[in-house]
């Protein structure tokens, strides 16, 4: 880790990221850090980001250390293997009472899977001015999950449907962004459609690429998905925990943001309504949910992009 370090610039970089909402409110939540490298030590002080919230998006600080080792793995020593002396060149401050160190009161089961992945992005965006050539571009660093309930009506008995939604990486300076996949901290990947309509009363009705979802730049980001669940039974029930629907992937090096995920409702009816990453709603029989997930973002100025003499002849 130390070796790692001393090949970063010295310096202080400052970086924020933003969490849609928690929920609740209808606002923007900030996780800033302010990171300082000198020599072959670095600290990570995330004071200033915005307080703990009442919706069940709030971390610890062990979340935010395991973000930092990650973080610090993926610019600076990839071979870096977890032990306690990787951890000791490194010092990581939060405060309490913010997002980062809540009351014991607070929820916390978001701060894993989704504040986590701010606190990379935070992190990647500060050293954006450090090591550019060792970043990727936002990409979809949520869960992007939809939770699906009710009673099968040809069991009769209660079902459950924990599904995830990758979407698009973001560009680096060498390549495009990779097309639905799952950037960052994660460890689960989507349920495939025969297992769905097999076991639960949905039918997927279309998976596909979501074309021009990608942010445009030298390198495009990757492409996100659609999906769309048919709910077979009489009623079911959905929630969502889905970031990057309001605050899009970023760009990098000038690269534009990649498109936001979007989850749509389209009943029996025809009726059309876009619901929020946050929310918990009944759905009927007949009824579609139409999930997009997010492009990534784009890395480097658009129109900028060389071809070499190979995709040249290819072209």
């Amino acid at each position: 880790m130390r070796a790692a370090i001393l090949g970063l610039p010295d310096g202080e970089y400052v970086g924020e990221d933003f969490l849609d909402n928690d929920g609740i409110k209808d606002e923007k939540i900030a996780v800033r850090v302010r990171i300082n490298i000198k020599d072959d030590a670095a600290s990570f002080d995330f004071s200033e980001s915005d307080d703990a919230v009442t919706g069940p998006l709030n971390a610890t600080p062990f979340t935010a250390a395991a973000s930092v080792f990650y973080a610090m793995k993926a610019i600076a020593g990839p071979d870096i293997q977890p032990s306690e002396g990787a951890a000791r060149p490194v010092e990581i401050k939060t405060r309490p009472g913010s997002i980062l160190h809540p009351p014991t009161s607070s929820p916390v089961v978001g701060g894993n899977h989704e504040t986590s992945q701010r606190v990379v992005d935070a992190i990647f965006k500060a050293m954006e001015k450090a090591v550019p050539e060792r970043l990727t571009a936002g990409g979809s660093t949520t869960s992007g999950l939809l939770l699906f309930s009710g009673v099968d009506p040809r069991t009769g008995k209660w079902t459950t449907l924990y599904e995830v939604h990758g979407g698009g990486e973001g560009a680096r300076c060498d390549r495009d962004g990779y097309p639905t996949t799952r950037p960052h901290m994660s460890n689960v990947m989507n349920t495939p459609a025969e297992v769905i309509e097999k076991a639960y009363p949905i039918r997927v009705e279309q998976q596909s690429l979501r074309i021009g979802s990608g942010g445009k730049g030298q390198n495009t980001g990757g492409e996100g998905q659609e999906r769309r669940y048919r709910i077979l039974a009489p009623k079911m029930v959905m929630t969502s925990m889905v970031e990057r629907c309001v605050v899009p992937p970023y760009g990098l090096q000038k690269g534009e943001p990649g498109k936001p995920f979007k989850i749509t409702v389209e009943r029996a009816g025809g009726e059309r309504t876009e619901i929020s990453g946050k929310t918990h709603i009944d759905l009927f029989e007949g009824d579609c949910v139409i999930m997009q997930s997010s492009g990534g973002g784009g890395y480097g100025l658009p129109g900028s992009r060389v071809l070499n003499q190979e995709s040249v002849n290819e072209a």
